[in-house]
């Protein structure tokens, strides 16, 4: 490893371990600046905690925020990501009381998102009250109403996210995902194919991307007959680009076979598989071989082992 001599050189040799995480090269570089005198100073220290947190080595990222008489909000939200659902909620705790640095909208959404790992309704409608005290569901930004909806449904609680999500004064791409992904998840593939209406009326075909139509398809895919029909056709229709361009990846292929399997038609999920520009990855093969378990199909499984593994099961 080179030795940068400069703060701005030391900071994007910090970003590069974070974005690689290479934890041998971050001591390395942490040692040079404790060395070189840099190590307290605020900007590189933010950077080294986020670096360690991403190398989920957390203790030593803790160590570097207590040696921080006033942390910033990025080096906390640093650790708020990475952190343990229930370890990282006392931290957001400590913020909300201190208000030094005060919550931000990234310091919400990781905090929800722990709430939503920990299936805490309680916590989660307790940020949502805070939230809307902090005034962060009127940002511009709607990462806060957007996250607050992924909660809600992975908590359990559907009418909750669908009333954040109706309450929006601006949706992003991501907004309407994340409430096509909730209404799958919770067995309403009729509302996420009307939401996929409302989708394209707002932010047109070429918003479109491969998380929304996913997420059509896994709600049609888990759906009755008729909804598995819809999302027939919602496919068809991304072969054909009438879907601003977004055309079906590995992941869509995996929601048609899971589809196809369902019903039954496993000698047609494995035919859709063979029409793929791409390389079926584990995922894709797994819903297959699911799908043969399902249904008793060995002659399809011996096939799909053969050709992946090279040999019958």
């Amino acid at each position: 490893m080179g030795a940068p001599i400069d703060i701005p050189s030391y900071a994007a040799l910090l970003d590069a371990t974070s974005a690689s995480r290479d934890l041998a090269t971050l001591r390395r570089a942490h040692g040079r600046l404790l060395v070189g005198g840099l190590a307290h100073h605020r900007f590189l220290r933010s950077k080294l905690c986020a670096a360690y947190a991403r190398c989920s080595r957390l203790p030593e990222a803790r160590h570097l925020i207590l040696l921080c008489p006033r942390p910033s909000a990025f080096l906390l939200n640093s650790l708020l990501r990475a952190d343990a659902p229930r370890s990282a909620l006392l931290l957001f705790h400590r913020m909300l009381s201190s208000r030094s640095p005060p919550p931000d909208s990234r310091s919400f959404a990781s905090a929800l998102h722990h709430a939503a790992a920990l299936s805490s309704l309680r916590v989660g409608r307790l940020l949502h009250a805070a939230a809307f005290a902090s005034g962060l569901l009127l940002d511009p930004d709607p990462l806060v109403p957007n996250s607050l909806v992924a909660m809600y449904s992975k908590c359990g609680d559907l009418a909750s996210a669908r009333c954040v999500f109706d309450r929006m004064s601006r949706r992003s791409v991501a907004s309407w995902t994340a409430m096509i992904a909730a209404c799958g998840a919770h067995g309403q593939a009729p509302d996420a194919v009307a939401l996929l209406g409302g989708m394209v009326a707002d932010v047109g075909e070429a918003g479109l991307d491969g998380a929304a139509m996913t997420a059509v398809l896994a709600a049609c895919a888990r759906g009755d007959a008729a909804e598995a029909e819809v999302g027939r056709r919602v496919f068809e229709m991304m072969r054909e680009g009438r879907f601003g361009g977004v055309r079906p990846g590995v992941e869509h292929y995996t929601c048609m076979v899971d589809m196809l399997g369902r019903a039954g038609q496993v000698e047609e999920a494995e035919a859709l598989i063979g029409e793929m520009d791409g390389e079926p990855d584990d995922a894709l093969w797994a819903a297959l071989l699911g799908a043969c378990r399902a249904h008793g199909r060995l002659d399809v499984a011996e096939r799909v082992a053969d050709l992946v593994y090279g040999h019958t099961v």
